[in-house]
């Protein structure tokens, strides 16, 4: 039975007005999440809690809570962890290609089971990231079937939909309110599977220390956040950014690096994803992306010398025994 004032408790905390609101803690986080997620919430009171958040700005404690909250209402992930968390929730209306998703198979390849997860506004549009996804051969699966999946591919693409609906309905309340919410981080953060590495992008530089610091509070060992392509994790080669995460549960920076000099932006080139996996365009520019790419995450992986590792394994992708 639906309880409509449920939640109100929690949007009095975040709105009691000037002196006297404050942020939730991470139990109510979780508390609230609960509470959206069991349907036992208005949707008045769910879109002002969310918006309240927003307007404050959101505190790891909160993402944290509400992430942890989230994670419990999913089904039970019934095999081994993969070894690396990939989401994909950016909106991605001005980048181009999803060079990333090649990094990612780069990085299965490499022997690093990758469970991949997401939801993009984009859909529709011909460099969608669900109609790129065949083109590296990365499958798309139910939640049930993504265990078995990457047990016998090493990588899986599973929708937010398909995950929980939930989450999704959450998540498209910006086309109702007009504005993105806490959701949008707080898949990011999900970690379905509870990989020991998780890789996400942001398209806002502030968010990067608000997920390491949230992820600090949720045990999570490895980590790396990164202001990427069209706020995925994709690295840009001319580029040399700052990484901030996690490295064995502690707080962690660094830096990418640069492979290429210049000043092109990740859209300005006509190549395909396709093309450029297959081998039918050679664009040094796309593999930059792509091998740049994989080697950051194959360093949060342990590799000693991911960038050499990463240039071998494109070279040898179509080879049998790399896949």
């Amino acid at each position: 039975m639906t309880e409509p004032t449920a939640l109100a408790p929690y949007v009095a905390i975040l709105g009691r007005g000037q002196g006297r609101a404050r942020s939730l803690t991470m139990p109510e986080a979780r508390a609230a999440m609960s509470v959206i997620l069991s349907g036992d919430a208005a949707p008045e009171a769910i879109g002002a809690m969310l918006m309240l958040m927003r307007m404050k700005g959101e505190v790891a404690e909160e993402i944290a809570g509400l992430t942890d909250g989230a994670r419990a209402a999913l089904a039970l992930w019934t095999g081994p962890a993969p070894a690396v968390d990939w989401p994909s929730y950016a909106a991605g209306r001005t980048r181009g290609q999803p060079w990333f998703l090649a990094a990612a198979k780069l990085v299965a390849q490499a022997g690093y089971p990758v469970l991949m997860h997401g939801w993009n506004s984009h859909q529709a549009t011909g460099a969608s990231v669900r109609a790129a996804l065949a083109d590296v051969g990365i499958p798309q699966v139910p939640w049930a079937d993504a265990p078995g999946t990457l047990a016998q591919t090493g990588i899986a693409y599973v929708p937010l939909e398909a995950l929980c609906p939930a989450l999704l309905n959450l998540l498209r309340l910006r086309d109702v309110l007009g504005l993105r919410s806490c959701i949008n981080t707080v898949l990011r953060m999900l970690n379905p599977a509870n990989a020991p590495i998780a890789l996400q992008g942001v398209f806002h530089p502030s968010y990067r220390e608000l997920q390491r610091d949230a992820a600090l509070l949720l045990n999570q060992p490895g980590l790396r956040v990164l202001k990427g392509g069209g706020g995925e994790f994709e690295h840009h080669p001319t580029k040399d950014i700052t990484l901030h995460g996690l490295q064995d549960g502690a707080i962690w920076e660094g830096q990418t690096g640069t492979v290429l000099s210049g000043h092109q932006r990740l859209s300005e080139t006509d190549s395909t994803l396709a093309d450029v996996w297959q081998g039918r365009i050679q664009d040094p520019f796309a593999m930059a992306i792509i091998i740049s790419t994989a080697a950051l995450a194959l360093e949060a992986c342990g590799i000693a010398d991911p960038a050499r590792l990463a240039r071998d394994l494109w070279l040898r992708r179509h080879d049998a025994k790399a896949a």
